[in-house]
Order: C-alpha cells, then sequence, then structure tokens
C-alpha cells in the first residue's frame, strides 16, 4: 500500500488530470453522437454505444493503474518485447485466414465472441520493441545493423497495409520513423539518413497534393486509391470520396463560434456516417463550436506538452523513447484525423484519442499512458535518490 501512495504521489498530476478531463468530455460525446445512430440504424437503446465504452473504459482505467504499480524487473523487458512483436506479426498474419472484413478491411480478428483490432496492439508492441531494443544496445556497429533492428516492425506495418488498412500503416510507419528520429546518435551517415527521412515525407505530401488533378480524372479506382483524392469534398457530394468530409464541413459550419448546444446536432441524423467514430470532431464543432474545437486542442496541447517533458527528463534511453513514441503515436492519431475530417490529407478512417468510440485503441491508449507514468515516476525517484545522495555528501 505504502508502494502505491509513494507512486501516486510521484506520478505526473497534470497528465493524469488532462487524461481524465478529455476521457470524461469523450463518454459524453460519444453519448451525444452515438444516440440517433443506436435507435435508427442499429434498434438499440440510445446508450447502447455509451455504455460499452464506459465499460471498456474502466477496463482500461484498471489496466492503467495495474501497469503504474506493477514491478517488472527491467531484464526482462528485452524478452517481454521481443515476446509481444512476435504476438503482434502472428496475429497480423493470422487475419489473412480468420479476419473479419469491415469498411473493405479485413481488419477485426474474432476472440470469445469479441472483436478486436490486432494493428492496434502492434502499435503499442512497436513502441515497446524500439524502445528496449535500442535502449539495451545503444552501441550498434553499424548503420545497417541499427536500421536492420527494426526489420520486423516494416513487416508488422507491410502486414496492416495488406489488409488494407494505409491510414492504421502510415500511422504505424510514422511512429516508427519519428522514433528512429529521436535516437541521439553521433555517426554523421545517420545524421543524413534522419534529414533524407524529413525531406522524404515532405516530399511524398506535395507529391500527393499534386496528384489530385490525377486521382480525379481516373475514371475507376479502388477504395483505396479513391481515398487519395482529398481536395474539394463537396464538389464530390455524389461520392463516396467526398461525402463524409462534405457532412463534416456542414456540421462544422452549422456550429458557428459557439454551437447549437451540446447534444442538438442534426449531423448526426445518419447525415454523418461514423459521427461517434472516426468523425467526431465535426460533431462536437457543430453543438459546442469553435470554442468546443479549440478547448479540444488545448487539451492536446497540454497533454502532448507533459508526455513530451517526461521523454526529455527520462533519466534512462528506454524510458525516453517510450515516452516520445507514445508522444509520437498519440499526435499522429491527432493529426491524421483531423486532417481527414478537414480535407488537408486523404481520409483514412482514424480514431481520435479519447473521443473517438472504439475497444482495441482506448486499451492501448491506456497502456501507453500508463507506462508514461512509470517512466515520470522513475524520473522523480531517480531524481530524489540523487539529491540525497548530495545531502549526504
Amino acid at each position: 500500500m505504502k508502494h502505491i501512495k509513494e507512486n501516486f504521489r510521484r506520478m505526473d498530476k497534470i497528465l493524469l488530470i488532462f487524461m481524465f478531463i478529455l476521457t470524461i468530455f469523450g463518454l459524453v460525446m460519444i453519448l451525444s453522437a452515438s444516440n440517433v445512430a443506436a435507435v435508427l440504424e442499429y434498434n438499440k437503446k440510445e446508450t447502447y454505444f455509451f455504455t460499452k465504452q464506459a465499460i471498456i473504459v474502466g477496463i482500461s482505467l484498471f489496466l492503467f493503474f495495474i501497469i503504474i504499480n506493477i514491478k517488472i524487473n527491467r531484464k526482462l523487458y528485452l524478452i517481454l518485447s521481443w515476446l509481444l512483436m512476435g504476438i503482434a506479426i502472428v496475429t497480423l498474419g493470422t487475419l489473412r485466414i480468420s479476419g473479419v472484413i469491415t469498411n473493405n478491411a479485413q481488419s477485426w480478428l474474432p476472440i470469445f465472441g469479441f472483436k478486436i483490432q490486432p494493428s492496434e496492439f502492434a502499435k503499442t508492441a512497436i513502441i515497446i520493441y524500439i524502445a528496449v531494443g535500442y535502449g539495451y544496445h545503444r552501441n550498434f556497429k553499424n548503420m545497417f545493423s541499427m536500421l536492420a533492428y527494426l526489420i520486423p516492425c516494416l513487416f508488422a506495418v507491410a502486414l496492416v497495409a495488406l489488409e488494407p488498412d494505409l491510414g492504421t500503416a502510415s500511422i504505424m510507419l510514422a511512429v516508427i520513423v519519428l522514433m528512429f528520429l529521436s535516437l541521439p546518435v553521433k555517426d554523421n551517415k545517420l545524421k543524413v539518413l534522419k534529414i533524407s527521412l524529413l525531406l522524404l515525407c515532405v516530399v511524398g505530401y506535395l507529391g500527393l497534393y499534386g496528384m489530385q488533378g490525377y486521382f480525379e480524372k481516373k475514371e475507376s479506382s479502388s477504395t483505396q486509391e479513391s481515398r487519395l483524392l482529398f481536395t474539394s469534398p463537396c464538389s464530390r457530394y455524389q461520392d463516396d470520396t467526398g461525402y463524409q468530409v462534405c457532412n463534416g464541413f456542414i456540421a462544422i459550419n452549422n456550429g458557428g463560434l459557439f454551437g447549437v448546444g451540446l447534444g442538438k446536432s442534426t449531423q448526426k441524423y445518419l447525415y454523418l456516417p461514423e459521427a461517434y467514430t472516426d468523425f467526431i470532431f465535426p460533431i462536437i464543432m457543430e453543438e459546442l463550436g469553435v470554442l468546443g474545437g479549440v478547448f479540444i486542442l488545448i487539451l492536446y496541447l497540454v497533454l502532448l506538452y507533459h508526455i513530451l517533458l517526461i521523454a526529455t527528463n527520462s533519466t534512462d534511453l528506454i524510458g525516453s523513447l517510450i515516452a516520445f513514441g507514445t508522444f509520437s503515436y498519440i499526435l499522429m492519431h491527432i493529426l491524421v484525423n483531423l486532417g481527414g475530417v478537414l480535407g488537408l490529407i486523404p481520409l483514412t478512417g482514424v480514431p481520435l484519442p479519447f473521443l473517438s468510440y472504439g475497444g482495441s485503441y482506448t486499451l492501448n491508449l491506456f497502456i501507453l499512458l500508463g507506462l508514461v507514468e512509470r517512466v515520470a515516476i522513475k524520473n522523480k525517484n531517480d531524481t530524489y535518490q540523487k539529491e540525497f545522495k548530495k545531502a549526504l555528501g
């Protein structure tokens, strides 16, 4: 009990508070955004999706506090990281045989009456694998051996892309790249590689934006190809490539500065598909206005800043990479979700952290935040020990 109290005292309280604020706000908005679809589309009670998400949040919080307080021998981390990476690859491979197809992607695996999304667990496995691996093997022989360590991660990304789920695959790849870029290196070749990766990302986006004319003229496209067409969505209102995003624009426009009022959205009346998952931000903007949207962005900024602060202040590389990997994970989900619903990048259908309905993502989000709080606790413990040694002379 004393151990638990000490851990709670040394947690990053700001991170904990903002995590709870976003979680509670998310539950309220899921109830508001899903009640119409629950009744009209699924013939369920108004609170159906809210109740399910509340249960998931409860389980996730339980895991969060278990992770913070459980004692794990750090020597087992390396074995655990390889084990998690192996399980992730096996489950992603299993999707090719027994995966459930949803929204044209074979991304879900039925287990004991539940459906899980292995790609979400793969993101967590990748962050732990990279953090522990580079933390233990700080002195790789050369650049090739350093890059070769990422092969299992890239294999997992390829399996997700084959589902096909390009949105999730792109986030996984971005997390890998950002974690690699965060590594402290002295090798000039690696520094050149880091700069090249950043330039490649910029050129890739500009190239994708510039190819909009080609995608518009193309007479027939696959589902994944059609998603690459993202500019001027309302000019394609009758097509799948524009219908969702344009209805999101209508919701945002309806909200104005102060919103129409909590629970009073009109677009959630089945005009806006996935109103309580991928497109929950336009519903928030419609009901709470621009001020509500800005409030959410401020909450995100404070949360991300504190995670980055924990990563920067970490007393070891493993902790720093876990925190920075979590920072990258949350940041990329925010950017890809908001970029998609605002028509700035292709719409790929990924959840918005804390706010979107979803089980697998919520579980993994809280698992990673629990690991980040462990890093914060260790940072303070190490600081106190140094101060104590100084005091003793």
